[in-house]
């Protein structure tokens, strides 16, 4: 029975990288010569892709007999999730699809990065220690999972605003024309670091509480409680410098591509690079 499963969770993350990869040729296809067709082709696929994300995770957790939140090929299929579903959010709310040429290729580095540097042996659903079991791990990773994936997102408004912004809010440069306006870029990261914070608020609430329950202390300025904090702090000098100060444009969209960095560098360097109670490699 779980072989079945197992062979079919693989199925389906293979349809999802793929489904991914050709969503963001397609993606940046239509960004070059906006055609209808393609446009909706690129939408299609990356709604593929994450009906097999949702179902790879969907069987993880069957087989697993828990969340699938507990290691590093578990959480890469996750955080995929979020930043697609946000994304897709996003497109369908404000009418923004520019903005997939810049988030698509996310998602798939991402499980690009477990096809090239994870072997089989650190894909199979694996017994969780003792110290991690417990609900609040899951509200953990979840609120994790939200709030990276609405970062992500900011991320690719910042990264359109930067260059439409480097040609002249959009006098020269086919490619940049096609993006939106300045002000409406700036006003959808806002929104969607607005959104995401809370959820890092609580992603590291939740964490403290965890920790305490599996270690026996609330902060033991592990690398990844580190980073987090860092990462929370970046994000609230963003909304305090928006709201205090009146921080936009330019400045603002390079503080959502450094917050984002940061996250990148709070789950890669600390689980990969940085020895600590969070290391996958020792999970």
């Amino acid at each position: 029975m779980n072989s079945g499963l197992t062979n079919l969770e693989t199925s389906m993350f293979y349809l999802t990288i793929m489904a991914y990869f050709l969503s963001m040729i397609f993606y940046w296809v239509w960004f070059g010569f906006k055609q209808q067709v393609i446009g909706q082709f690129a939408t299609l696929l990356a709604i593929v892709g994450l009906a097999g994300n949702t179902t790879a995770v969907v069987l993880r957790t069957i087989i697993a007999g828990r969340p699938p939140l507990s290691n590093g090929y578990e959480f890469i299929l996750t955080f995929c999730w979020g930043i697609v579903a946000v994304y897709l959010f996003a497109e369908f709310r404000y009418r923004i699809k520019p903005l997939g040429a810049f988030v698509a290729p996310l998602p798939f580095l991402l499980l690009a990065y477990i096809v090239m540097k994870m072997g089989p042996e650190e894909r199979v659903a694996q017994a969780i220690p003792p110290a991690l079991k417990s609900q609040w791990l899951t509200f953990h990773v979840i609120t994790a999972i939200l709030s990276y994936g609405a970062f992500a997102v900011s991320f690719g408004l910042g990264m359109m605003y930067l260059l439409k912004s480097h040609y002249g809010g959009g006098a020269s440069g086919k490619a940049s024309s096609r993006i939106p306006d300045l002000e409406v870029l700036d006003e959808l990261a806002y929104k969607m670091v607005g959104f995401a914070f809370p959820f890092l608020t609580l992603c590291i609430i939740t964490g403290a509480i965890w920790a305490n329950y599996a270690w026996g202390t609330y902060w033991s300025w592990d690398p990844k409680e580190t980073w987090s904090l860092i990462t929370w702090i970046i994000y609230a000098g963003y909304l305090h410098a928006r709201l205090m100060y009146g921080w936009k444009g330019k400045r603002a969209a390079w503080m959502a591509v450094f917050g984002f960095v940061a996250v990148l560098f709070t789950f890669f360097g600390v689980n990969y690079f940085l020895p600590g109670l969070h290391s996958y490699a020792q999970i």
